[in-house]
């Protein structure tokens, strides 16, 4: 059940960050979830657990880490298409 919420979660997380920065993320929901898990990675390792943590994830450095994760890779597929 913990693996579930922690899937639901990432996709959140991965959803409100794409909002956030009004970018659509590749892949629809698989890619939100893959966002939000990656950038709960990144911003773990940057802030550590800060904040409320809910499904294994702590909240606001995942958010922080999926903005990351997502602008960086809009501005590696923007260099790509020119």
């Amino acid at each position: 059940m913990g693996f579930i919420l922690m899937l639901i979660v990432g996709g959140l997380i991965g959803w409100l960050a794409g909002v956030i920065l009004g970018k659509d993320i590749p892949g629809g929901i698989i890619g939100n979830i893959i966002a939000g898990l990656i950038g709960s990675a990144i911003g773990g390792s940057l802030l550590g657990d800060l904040g409320p943590v809910w499904g294994g994830v702590a909240i606001i450095p995942a958010l922080i880490g999926s903005i990351i994760l997502i602008l960086v890779l809009s501005f590696i597929l923007k260099m790509i298409k020119k």
